[in-house]
């Protein structure tokens, strides 16, 4: 009974968006040059509020990437009438005219939930016929509308952790050439988190329904071609101490790392690939020497030597927060403190 309430609900949802108009501007998204503000696309129905206009809609992965402890909201808009197509192991192929909208804020107090959460960011991956295109918008002091930025800024961020230990430091909002240092894989841009095993889990969405992230797009007709949910490996939340430490590592290590330490990717020379489906070896980086690490190691000999974390170099670079040393290179300043003591553990766990 209950999957019938929810097929219904579904139904309902799918027959709705089929007769709405989307407020969202299909010619700013396919334009040569993106628009000089973000409310031009037409995104958010409240820009301030991040309330999504009809046909956007809100999604997160398991395991997010580390961005010095930012905020994150994601959004995917796909145009009316067309869908995406499901890709086993990759990003799911976006026809043109979709977007995929992610902001990044920080809260006063990240212990208050009440606490003034600033925007600093909206970040955009826009389909055309040529391929994707990655823009970057910074907003403006009074929250009322972000402005396009090609060259990247220096924001400076006050806070006070959950501890109750203030937080200072410069965000990086990264520059054209830095969004391409990311989402490069095999020379052409592409989206790095919608994948099936990121989005396999159920989400609370806006209106209160609850659904598997991938059954949700298919049903409302976003994204087509999805095999049977029992057949699609889910990457688990890293901060579930209840999940195997080893898919939790290999989760956290492919969402923050694999985007350039994947055989296609900038770090493709490393030899070290950290993507989920690399088997677990020294391409892995078990037991692997470095090609050519310089500084770099810290005087280790191994990526990751199975049962000492302090004699890994792949925990030196991640704790560190000197330039030419941490990694990743670009997209932090801080150390993702929680996350580099769950990998201490799973090398620890290593034989």
């Amino acid at each position: 009974m209950k999957r019938l309430w929810r097929a219904l609900a579904y139904a309902a949802m799918a027959t709705s968006w089929a007769g709405s108009a989307y407020a969202v501007s299909d010619a700013a998204i396919l334009a040569p040059r993106p628009p000089k503000l973000l409310s031009e696309f037409g995104f958010f129905d409240d820009l301030k509020d991040r309330k999504p206009a009809a046909g956007v809609v809100n999604f997160a992965p398991s395991t997010a990437l580390f961005s010095d402890g930012a905020l994150k909201d994601r959004f995917v808009y796909v145009p009316e009438g067309k869908a995406a197509s499901y890709v086993e192991g990759e990003a799911f192929e976006f026809p043109t005219g979709s977007a995929l909208i992610k902001s990044f804020s920080f809260p006063a107090d990240y212990a208050d939930a009440s606490s003034v959460v600033s925007i600093i960011e909206t970040r955009v991956l826009l389909k055309h016929d040529s391929g994707w295109q990655a823009w970057a918008y910074v907003w403006n002091d009074e929250q009322t509308d972000a402005t396009l930025n090609i060259a990247g800024a220096k924001v400076p961020v006050v806070s006070v952790a959950e501890d109750g230990a203030p937080i200072s430091f410069t965000y990086a909002v990264p520059n054209k050439n830095q969004c391409k240092a990311c989402h490069d894989v095999g020379g052409v841009i592409v989206p790095l988190g919608p994948k099936a095993r990121n989005l396999h889990f159920e989400l609370t969405y806006p209106d209160g329904t609850v659904a598997n992230q991938l059954e949700y797009w298919q049903t409302i007709g976003i994204l087509e071609g999805v095999p049977a949910l029992d057949r699609i490996e889910a990457v688990p939340d890293w901060r579930d101490e209840t999940a195997d430490i080893d898919a939790r590592a290999r989760g956290w290590l492919d969402v923050n790392c694999a985007h350039c330490h994947r055989r296609t990717g900038p770090a493709s020379n490393s030899g070290l690939f950290l993507n989920w489906s690399e088997p677990k070896g020294p391409s892995f980086g078990i037991n692997k020497r470095p090609v050519a690490a310089g500084r770099g190691s810290g005087g280790r000999l191994f990526d990751i030597k199975p049962g000492d974390p302090d004699g890994s170099i792949l925990v030196y670079r991640l704790e560190s927060t000197e330039p030419g040393v941490m990694m990743p290179e670009i997209g932090r300043v801080l150390e993702d403190v929680e996350a580099t003591d769950m990998l201490r553990r799973w090398i620890s766990s290593l034989k």
